[in-house]
């Protein structure tokens, strides 16, 4: 059966053939962070997908991950083109270089997984926060409940771990 919820006003909607969203959102829906591990070559991957990017294997397991990182990249939206986000501008879209499975399957790759920034409750960071965060800060994952059966993963500074003395950022006018 499909998942409907709501999210900051905005109406979601996963469909019963989405079968491996459904699963991924069914173990964030329970605030556990879980990915497809590939039964032949081993190696997790984001986004879920019917087979394994590398070999081509059909056939995954899901295996709980430690939902910890770093920032690899990120954009700062001051113009939400949807309106449900216009008043949390400017908000930041990250993408976190997860501390599982880093350097393989080469040395130049990571597991990496997006998110928002928001605050450890799940709430979109408010602007002191987003000017805070850079490439390198140090984050862990967060859940946002939408309704029965779905939250929506999120990323929240790891308070608990050491940080980048200065993290880069894009340089602001």
């Amino acid at each position: 059966m499909g998942i409907q919820a709501t999210y900051l006003g905005m109406p979601l909607q996963i469909d019963d053939l989405d079968v491996e969203n459904l699963a991924y959102f069914k173990h964030c829906a329970a605030h556990d962070f879980h990915l497809q591990r590939c039964t032949a070559c081993g190696l997790v991957r984001y986004p879920p997908t019917t087979a394994c990017p590398w070999c081509a294997n059909p056939t995954s397991d899901w295996v709980p991950v430690e939902a910890k990182g770093a920032v690899h990249s990120y954009t700062e939206v001051h113009h939400a083109i949807q309106p449900a986000f216009k008043a949390h501008t400017p908000y930041l879209v990250l993408l976190v270089d997860l501390d599982t499975q880093k350097g393989k399957p080469t040395e130049h790759e990571a597991l990496r997984v997006i998110g928002n920034l928001t605050t450890p409750d799940g709430s979109l960071a408010p602007p002191d926060m987003v000017r805070s965060v850079g490439i390198g800060t140090r984050v862990r994952m967060v859940f946002a409940d939408a309704g029965p059966g779905l939250a929506i993963p999120h990323w929240t500074i790891d308070e608990a771990a050491p940080q980048p003395a200065k993290p880069w950022r894009y340089p602001q006018e």
